[in-house]
């Protein structure tokens, strides 16, 4: 079974494999395409932990995670960085230092909820910030009028 790690950016991830004996199997770039992960991983042992770094776009990165038969580890990565006690922050060496992480059992990891409670949590959570910002817009609007003594009544969605 092999240890691998993925440094999750937008464009691109960082992946790094190795072996049991701690030996280098492979690090690689891999350019942010549809499947391009999940093909990338595709070759090793089925199970084997995947340790993905919690980025705005980690979703669709565990599914290929998944599809490709492997397990993974969703990283903490406020916690990890403290664990790692790296000073310089760089692809390589986090992957490095998720990969020792994984080893060493101290890996941070966060619940990852099935992908059909992931989808729907995230209409929900999206609606929630849009209309937080309707919020701020109309509060900007009225304090920019008040500034200039324009009061605007508010009408509420049930008058005629």
């Amino acid at each position: 079974m092999e240890l691998i790690a993925l440094d999750v950016h937008k464009k691109y991830s960082l992946l790094r494999v190795e072996g049991e004996d701690r030996k280098l199997i492979r690090e690689q770039r891999i350019e942010h395409r549809r499947g391009a992960i999940r093909n990338s991983l595709s070759m090793y042992t089925r199970g084997s932990p995947v340790a993905v770094e919690t980025t705005g776009n980690w979703y669709w990165v565990v599914r290929d995670v998944e599809e490709a038969g492997l397990t993974p580890q969703l990283v903490h990565a406020g916690k990890a960085k403290l664990f790692m006690g790296l000073s310089n922050k760089t692809d390589k060496l986090d992957v490095k230092g998720l990969i020792v992480l994984q080893r060493n059992g101290t890996l941070p990891t966060v619940w990852i909820p099935p992908e059909d409670l992931r989808d729907k949590r995230e209409l929900p959570r999206t609606r929630m910030a849009l209309t937080g910002q309707r919020t701020q817009l109309k509060n900007r609007i009225h304090a920019t009028l008040a500034k200039y003594g324009i009061m605007i009544e508010e009408v509420s969605a049930e008058s005629p």
